[in-house]
């Protein structure tokens, strides 16, 4: 951990330079240290787009997902859990987001907010652990163990509620992202001011997927998430 902190160091030197009084998440280094805890528990990151403004920082006009996207395509390679190239990303870039490259070291479970913070009370309650993130006040993540990579392509079971870049907007209930996608990691802005933020942190070890299936599935059913034209299974 010898070169984060170097870089940690670096770029606390550099913000008071230019912003003395800047503090909390938006400094550089505090940014830096916040997403090395999802580094150190293997999490795949990538750069993503920032809010400019009301805009997306990638300039595209009409970007159907501002501030929410990686920067390259070529996102699923660059995922990455080495601490100096995510120091130097954050270096070029200090705004920027970044994603995490889901179906390698874990899954998330992505469901609207009242879902998830029903399902959220019910997993303490069981004592399942979990890192949970909340993306401002619509979704909710909970992160959990991943069902893999097989080389064979038979051993990998499918599920409808499988969700990539190109398929999010057929799951606005329950989403499982696994191979092939990617969600927002805290710190992350998005262009209507709202944050990405962990309720339970990355540290917290991943639990069974099925185990939080089942208590995401009762509460989307309970505030009425599973509507047919809201979650459409098979």
């Amino acid at each position: 951990m010898a070169a984060s902190s170097r870089w940690t160091a670096w770029l606390w030197r550099d913000r008071q330079r230019t912003e003395p009084d800047a503090g909390g998440p938006a400094n550089p280094a505090a940014r830096l240290e916040l997403l090395l805890t999802s580094v150190r528990a293997g999490f795949p990151l990538a750069p993503a787009a920032h809010p400019a403004g009301y805009r997306c920082s990638c300039d595209r006009v009409g970007c159907p997902a501002p501030a929410q996207h990686p920067l390259s395509f070529a996102w699923q390679s660059q995922a990455t859990t080495d601490t100096e190239q995510l120091a130097r990303w954050l270096a070029r870039d200090p705004q920027a987001n970044f994603v995490t490259a889901t179906g390698r070291a874990h899954d998330v479970l992505d469901v609207p907010a009242e879902a998830g913070r029903l399902a959220l009370a019910r997993l303490e309650e069981l004592g399942v652990p979990g890192p949970v993130a909340a993306v401002g006040e619509e979704r909710y993540l909970f992160f959990t163990a991943t069902r893999g990579r097989p080389e064979d392509e038979d051993e990998f079971w499918p599920s409808a509620l499988d969700t990539d870049p190109d398929t999010m907007s057929e799951h606005p209930g329950l989403r499982w992202h696994c191979r092939g996608s990617y969600t927002l990691v805290p710190p992350a802005r998005l262009a209507d001011d709202s944050e990405v933020r962990w309720l339970r942190g990355p540290e917290q070890a991943l639990p069974d997927p099925l185990r939080v299936l089942d208590v995401l599935t009762d509460a989307c059913t309970e505030v009425g998430a599973v509507a047919e034209e809201q979650w459409l299974i098979g």
